[in-house]
């Protein structure tokens, strides 16, 4: 099979495409200023579906695996260059995209990550990195239990420090693994990693957290971390952490001990924008990296 572009041919970048389980032909795409898009033909047709919103900027999508007409949106990008755009918080459709609701979090500005629990379409969790410009306090790693209604922020460091990644076990929901990173953007400088940035682990669905530290994984400072958990295997998880010594990291023993496995430079340039890894959800020997390059291990 060959790659070819399919669209919607949208300006900018794109860092939100979710699948739908069990429907191979539908996907929504977000574009970080061109909005949510809908295709139910596998690419061949993209319908718009965020016009009416007052944001366009868009960060990470979710559909419930309950329920496919519940979606959520975080608004916001999280890769933050000098010409990023900002978001107003959590949007969710009930009707698998034709009208949508902002239920809350305004104020995270830029969010990384928004996952679903695979048993109930009212439990979310969202890796909010905040404002990307200067300090504030709604940014970490936020809860519902409730659809959106309420929010709780049940992982937080500081004014400085975000969540920008978060992923749950496919096998066990109430494992999740999640990653803050202390970051800030200026028009003439940008700054990756700090005291704040580190990898932490939820045994209760991630009311509770913690923080992961040693047994491998690298000293001092921490930047931008990226996480996955094997489908194959709960046990194996990676991350691919911005550091003096970082690289690909595996954990065999779902995240008590690490090994640095891969410093390839290729996979680590440009860390603050990328540092996105994907585990094969049927072989745990194999799993995806994105940076400049899209790249494949088995």
């Amino acid at each position: 099979m060959r790659w070819r572009q399919i669209g919607p041919f949208r300006g900018g970048r794109a860092l939100a495409i979710e699948g739908v389980v069990g429907e191979p032909d539908t996907y929504y795409f977000g574009a970080v200023a061109g909005g949510v898009w809908k295709t139910i033909d596998g690419g061949a047709n993209w319908t718009p579906l965020f016009d009416k919103a007052p944001i366009s900027s868009i960060g990470a999508i979710a559909v419930a695996p309950s329920d496919h007409n519940v979606i959520y949106v975080g608004t916001g990008e999280a890769a933050i260059r000098g010409n990023t755009t900002y978001g107003t918080g959590i949007f969710k459709s009930v009707d698998a995209g034709k009208t949508w609701e902002n239920v809350g979090l305004k104020d995270t500005r830029q969010i990384g990550a928004l996952i679903v629990d695979p048993r109930n379409e009212n439990v979310v969790l969202v890796a909010a990195l905040g404002h990307a410009f200067g300090p504030n306090q709604e940014r970490g790693i936020f809860r519902t239990a409730d659809g959106g209604k309420t929010w709780t922020k049940v992982l937080s460091k500081d004014e400085n420090t975000g969540g920008i990644d978060v992923v749950f076990d496919p096998h066990n929901p109430n494992i999740v693994f999640a990653s803050l990173w202390q970051a800030r953007r200026q028009p003439w400088f940008f700054s990756s990693g700090g005291s704040g940035s580190d990898l932490y682990r939820s045994e209760d669905n991630g009311v509770t957290w913690r923080r992961l530290e040693g047994n491998g994984l690298p000293d001092g400072i921490l930047g931008r971390i990226g996480i996955t958990v094997s489908g194959a295997d709960s046990n194996r998880v990676y991350a691919i952490i911005e550091a003096k010594d970082g690289g690909l990291f595996r954990s065999d023993d779902a995240g008590q001990h690490w090994t640095r496995v891969n410093d390839d430079g290729r996979f680590r340039q440009r860390a603050w924008y990328f540092s996105k890894v994907y585990a094969d959800p049927r072989s745990a020997d194999t799993l995806y990296v994105l940076n400049t390059g899209l790249f494949k291990s088995v």
